[in-house]
């Protein structure tokens, strides 16, 4: 009888982000306002992260047939990640209270024995303003690390900086 399996890096499953097609949550013919999210993962010095995993939800729109609603990305020599969705709506949260459009991410990369969790909200949408969770974050640097930037006509660009003074706002799940 075997014990349980330890957390470990992505290690030996690195085969999970060999789907470069996975990245397009559209690549079924979803409808929406389409977008692109791009970004890149930093770790303490800055350095990128050439060899990540990142992983997005979204529950809105709706996963159905035409819109998986879940995307997965790996990084390249420059730590970039890049993913076509559709632009998320508002979505109720705990009791119900309305939370800001956003995605869900998770990074997976060497040296981290668990996924690390954060969101990403979009610049300029009104209901970051009453968003439940970006409303615990008091200090204004710190919530702007979960905040996309506009970056040309449909994209938003995101860095994820794993640690060190700008290091990004993780969840605790």
């Amino acid at each position: 009888m075997h014990g349980l399996t330890p957390s470990q890096t992505i290690g030996p499953y690195w085969h999970i982000i060999e789907h470069p097609e996975w990245a397009d949550l559209t690549r079924f013919g979803a409808k929406g306002e389409r977008i692109t999210l791009s970004g890149r993962i930093l770790d303490g010095d800055g350095a990128p992260v050439a060899d990540a995993a990142v992983e997005i939800w979204q529950a809105d729109p709706p996963a159905s047939e035409l819109f998986p609603g879940f995307g997965r990305s790996r990084t390249d020599a420059e730590g970039t990640f890049r993913f076509i969705t559709l632009k998320p709506g508002p979505v109720p949260g705990r009791g119900n209270v309305q939370q800001a459009p956003h995605l869900a991410m998770a990074i997976f990369a060497r040296g981290l024995l668990k996924p690390l969790f954060t969101r990403v909200y979009f610049a300029g949408e009104p209901a970051n303003e009453t968003d439940p969770l970006l409303n615990q974050i008091e200090d204004p640097l710190r919530r702007a690390s979960l905040i996309a930037q506009p970056a040309g006509q449909d994209g938003f660009v995101i860095d994820i900086h794993l640690q060190g003074a700008r290091e990004t706002v993780f969840l605790d799940i």
